[in-house]
């Protein structure tokens, strides 16, 4: 499906392929594109076929490639399900950037560019004296900070996951922790990348970006420095979560080899004792030895129990 809106300063338009052919700044937006709608774009904006062969096969790497009349972006970003941070969901965007115009590519709807167009067509003045390379810096900054919501949820499940494991740790955190890691590491695989990318819009001399829009970019990667910052963060506390665990569950263990070692320590010579007397001599069945047993039997575990706790071993 392709959406066309032709940026005016005093009131924008917004309709579908048929825009194509009004003058002005442009921006068409392709969700979920096919091989004929990308490919009449090629043939009326002069896309290479690369770029067009990349947009129609996902899994790309965030990068920039610069063609004789436009620019080649990948971004990535995430979404992910209410509930459950672990369940994310990769949005991949790709940009063409030329002189008067920006081609939109995605699979998956996105909110952040549903809020762009809106912004656009409520306050076209918003766009005054701009060009499209504007367009695309709100574009990229949407992606990049529907970043931040997940990094937020997922530090605030580690703080209360880190607190449950030191009160009572069990194997369901066990599990929990490694689907957060996964998470992790798919965000950090995704995310760092993208820093060479934006790191080159925000330098200046790259063709069809204005210098004075190369600072809005600046901020764009600002941001996805903070995301890695707190992905590296968020390794280390997971890190910490693990030793915890692993630190809890082991000194659950000894606790529990010290109990058996001290019953079995406490029957041991208890077992001695009812061997020995049980004896069958008529010497040992006299009276006297049977007192003897008896108080031994009852005396011994109680002389080592006080024995043990004044060692601090109960």
């Amino acid at each position: 499906m392709i959406q066309v809106l032709i940026l005016k300063e005093d009131k924008s338009l917004s309709g579908g392929e048929e825009l194509l052919d009004q003058p002005g700044l442009k921006w068409v937006d392709v969700l979920n594109a096919n091989e004929e709608e990308m490919k009449r774009l090629g043939e009326r904006y002069g896309l290479h076929k690369l770029a067009i062969e990349d947009c129609l096969h996902l899994d790309q790497r965030p990068k920039l490639e610069e063609y004789p009349n436009h620019q080649f972006m990948v971004l990535q970003g995430f979404t992910s399900q209410a509930g459950n941070v672990c369940e994310l969901t990769l949005h991949e965007h790709h940009f063409f950037l030329g002189p008067d115009w920006i081609i939109s590519v995605h699979e998956l709807p996105f909110e952040g560019i549903e809020q762009v167009r809106r912004r656009v067509l409520e306050d076209p003045r918003s766009m005054q004296g701009r060009g499209v390379d504007f367009l695309l810096y709100q574009l990229a900054d949407a992606l990049m900070d529907r970043n931040f919501p997940i990094l937020d949820s997922f530090n605030e499940e580690l703080e209360d996951l880190e607190t449950a494991v030191f009160e009572h740790p069990k194997k369901e955190h066990l599990q929990r922790i490694f689907e957060l890691k996964r998470a992790l590491v798919t965000l950090r695989r995704v995310l760092s990348p993208q820093r060479d990318v934006l790191g080159l819009l925000a330098r200046r001399g790259i063709p069809n970006v204005a210098e004075r829009t190369v600072l809005y970019f600046r901020d764009v990667y600002d941001h996805l420095i903070r995301l890695h910052e707190q992905i590296d963060a968020g390794r280390d506390l997971l890190g910490n979560v693990m030793d915890g665990y692993l630190s809890m569950v082991a000194n659950k263990t000894n606790d529990t080899t010290k109990q058996l070692t001290i019953f079995a320590t406490i029957f041991l010579p208890l077992s001695f004792i009812t061997g020995f007397f049980g004896q069958n001599f008529d010497v040992l069945g006299q009276q006297g030895f049977f007192w003897l047993m008896l108080g031994s039997v009852f005396g011994l575990p109680i002389a080592l129990l006080f024995w043990f706790r004044s060692k601090q071993w109960l």
